[in-house]
């Protein structure tokens, strides 16, 4: 027996009658609205290139750590969703056993946002209307794969169908950036742009550190044997981004210290840090100035600054050896604001034609820290709910706890963060309702007019987001 797969049209609203119905008219205004996606993880080959994706399987499961890490938790192996391993030793190759492995566990993702987005693209995307498990495995994976090689599932077709205004990938200070030109040279419409993510060669931590600062100066053209022309490098590298589109850096660090060295103790760590190995302590410290000189970059050259802290990456190091990075096993850790920013607060706080774009995995800070810090430093943004909090219940949790404080002007929209193409519009159609229903129940309360929640709901959908990433 197969059971439908149905999307509510009310899904996500609120359940009282009154609420609901104000939520529905502000959606029917935003539902719409052009997909502004400023950071985010897609392949910029894909919209370079625009060749069919391969089978459901390397579509949809073998790259999300989202549904594997889920998938781990429950004593399913990496090895047989097809994740590759770092020495390249044998894994699954049949895409279809795949998918009938990850069929048979749909059941686990039952009150996750995955379940939502997956769902969502599976009906809307595909027009399946049957739900997915062990019984129905083969059908999804015969109308998915049968979609991908027509010419309307290629990525600049999706592209269009899903509304995509602007995307923006993120790239690291060595990339050369040969796909975002062959998207310029191309004559293709769409907006694709990079984000500079300099961590690989600011972070003495980062794999590949030592001889990643070699190749920086090399790209860039700079003698780095100076903390000066180390300097010089990223401004160099900077602007070869800015040419290819990018508004934003991005900053992936394990915490949000800030510091601000006097110059000869900067050439002095600098050195250490050239020569190696280096203290934790020293590595944090260096990650810790060098956001102030990010920040130093961002008024000079105008581009925005992203802070995404406090990640435990890695957590499993058995996984780490044997799959590498990125595989569901980062974890996230207390993170503290209103003392680590302070140092870059004090030299750059009042800048306001500087924007700090703040994200936060440790939901405490928002109220006691985030929140008063972005209600004040003209600098200062809060950026939406970031990975294990992109969720509806994370987003409810945010603005319940930021709006008294920061307000929604001190916020930039929503931002979808992702490696996976086809779950785009699934996260900003939930983004979009969970905010049109926290603006419905001000409204029912008599705390909103419903005119000022209408404009509220462009805003936030739409012309925050361009507006704090300077699109």
């Amino acid at each position: 027996m197969t059971h439908p797969l149905r999307l509510h049209p009310d899904r996500l609203f609120p359940a009282d009658e009154r609420s609901r119905a104000i939520a529905r008219a502000l959606y029917a205004g935003v539902k719409d609205l052009p997909i502004v996606s400023p950071h985010g993880h897609t392949d910029p080959a894909w919209f370079a290139y625009d060749q069919p994706f391969a089978d459901p399987a390397e579509l949809l499961i073998v790259p999300d750590h989202y549904v594997f890490r889920m998938l781990y938790s429950q004593g399913v192996g990496l090895e047989a969703l097809g994740v590759p391993t770092v020495d390249g030793s044998a894994t699954e190759t049949d895409p279809r056993a795949i998918w009938r492995l990850f069929a048979s566990h749909y059941h686990l993702f039952r009150g996750t946002p995955s379940r939502l987005w997956l769902d969502w693209v599976f009906a809307e995307i595909f027009g399946i209307d049957i739900r997915l498990e062990a019984a129905t495995a083969d059908h999804y994976y015969d109308v998915i794969a049968a979609a991908l090689p027509t010419p309307a599932f290629r990525p600049r077709a999706l592209f269009d169908r899903f509304g995509i205004e602007l995307i923006a990938t993120t790239e690291s200070p060595l990339d050369p950036l040969e796909h975002h030109r062959a998207i310029r040279e191309s004559g293709w419409h769409g907006r694709v742009v990079t984000a500079y993510r300099p961590d690989p060669v600011m972070d003495p931590e980062h794999p590949g550190f030592a001889g990643n600062l070699i190749r920086f100066g090399e790209v860039a053209g700079e003698d780095i044997s100076t903390f000066a022309g180390y300097l010089r490098a990223h401004e160099n590298r900077r602007a070869f981004f800015r040419a290819a589109g990018a508004t934003s850096t991005d900053h992936g660090h394990p915490s949000a210290r800030t510091a601000d060295l006097p110059p000869a103790e900067i050439e002095a760590l600098y050195a250490r840090v050239r020569s190696g190995p280096v203290t934790p302590a020293e590595a944090e410290l260096f990650r810790a100035h060098m956001l102030t000189e990010m920040a130093r970059m961002s008024v000079a050259d105008g581009m925005v600054m992203q802070i995404h802290p406090g990640v435990h990456r890695s957590h499993n190091p058995a996984l780490l050896g044997r799959f590498g990075r990125d595989k569901g096993a980062d974890i996230p850790v207390p993170t503290g604001y209103v003392e680590a920013l302070k140092p870059l607060l004090d030299r750059f706080g009042n800048e306001r034609d500087l924007t700090i774009i703040l994200f936060t995995l440790d939901e405490t800070a928002y109220a006691r820290e985030l929140a008063p810090l972005a209600g004040h430093y003209p600098a200062l943004r809060l950026g939406p709910p970031w990975w294990f909090h992109d969720s509806p219940e994370g987003m409810r949790r945010f603005r319940e706890q930021v709006t008294e404080t920061a307000g929604f002007y001190n916020t930039v929209g929503f931002n979808d963060d992702t490696r996976a193409f086809l779950s785009i519009p699934a996260r900003h159609d939930v983004a979009r309702r969970m905010d049109c229903g926290f603006l419905a129940r001000l409204v029912a309360e008599h705390r909103l007019e419903e005119d000022e929640a209408h404009e509220l709901a462009r805003a936030l959908t739409y012309d925050l987001v361009k507006k704090a990433y300077r699109l």
